[in-house]
């Protein structure tokens, strides 16, 4: 990888390889693990380019925030269904149903997990740029981290492709933002529309299913994705191509998980034990 750049940094150095149980995980997958400067554990292979899913949001999430802070979108300002902003569309409360166009709440009145809602997000975004999505992904989030593999050309919500490399630079600017600045980045790591409840894709109803600006909050939910050992603080996101990328400030880590089995139960059953191995690991310093 070249230098000079935030997400040129790959240099795990000697790492050992047991963390993904064979026995648990039996296809190709790579897992990689970064604190906020570098890479410092990875297994399989990190150049490997994989399908995101829904991992997509939340790197086009970073390049709507991004927008903000030029100054060309603002949060509160109006997008999507009636009554509905920018605010709504990336915390999941704009109303839509997951696909579709069709409106099946008051804004900020239930959390409804929606692709939809990043596509209008995405050509809300072209109209106030002037860019199309795509070419203004490049600009912004790819070239500011030097991502070497990541192809936008999908759909925001869930078409995006990239490899473990890709995902731990995104996970290193989420741990320490460069793109954006510190009190946007607190905002959008922080829960809006407090007290709603929802639906949690592949694991239920949640009661206070909290979400950030396109990113989906810990907290205190059970059953998750992450570990039990996960700060509440941890933020992050899980795609149905079996794929996760989750920070954890308190502690400093990045994660990130692809493979070519799609979101099924060896990952319900698997992602949370090996979370809480990969937290254990770093406690006791790699």
């Amino acid at each position: 990888m070249p230098s000079g750049g935030r997400g040129a940094v790959w240099d795990p150095g000697p790492v050992a390889t047991d963390l993904i149980p064979a026995d648990a995980f039996a296809f190709a997958c790579a897992l990689g693990v970064s604190d906020a400067d570098a890479a410092v554990h990875v297994e399989g292979d990190d150049r490997a380019v994989w399908p995101l899913a829904s991992v997509s949001k939340p790197i086009a999430a970073l390049g709507v925030l991004m927008a903000v802070d030029r100054g060309l979108v603002d949060l509160d300002e109006a997008a999507g269904p009636e009554g509905a902003t920018v605010r709504h569309l990336l915390a999941h409360t704009a109303g839509y149903g997951f696909d579709g166009e069709d409106v099946v709440a008051r804004p900020a009145s239930r959390r409804i997990y929606s692709n939809t809602g990043f596509e209008v997000l995405a050509a809300h975004v072209e109209q106030a740029t002037g860019y199309d999505f795509p070419d203004w992904m490049e600009q912004t989030v790819v070239a500011g981290l030097e991502l070497p593999d990541l192809d936008v050309e999908g759909s925001p919500a869930a078409g995006y492709r990239g490899s473990i490399r890709d995902l731990l630079a995104v996970g290193r600017e989420l741990l320490t933002p460069t793109l954006i600045p510190e009190p946007l980045w607190r905002e959008a790591t922080t829960v809006q529309f407090p007290d709603l409840s929802g639906i949690l894709p592949g694991y239920g109803r949640q009661k206070h299913n909290d979400w950030g600006l396109g990113f989906e909050i810990r907290d205190h939910k059970e059953p998750h994705w992450t570990g039990n050992g996960s700060s509440p603080e941890t933020f992050g996101h899980f795609g149905q191509s079996g794929s996760f990328l989750w920070v954890d400030p308190p502690r400093g880590l990045s994660a990130a998980f692809l493979g070519e089995e799609p979101f099924g139960s060896v990952h319900q059953e698997n992602w949370p034990a090996l979370t809480d191995a990969i937290l254990t690991r770093a406690e006791q310093g790699w």
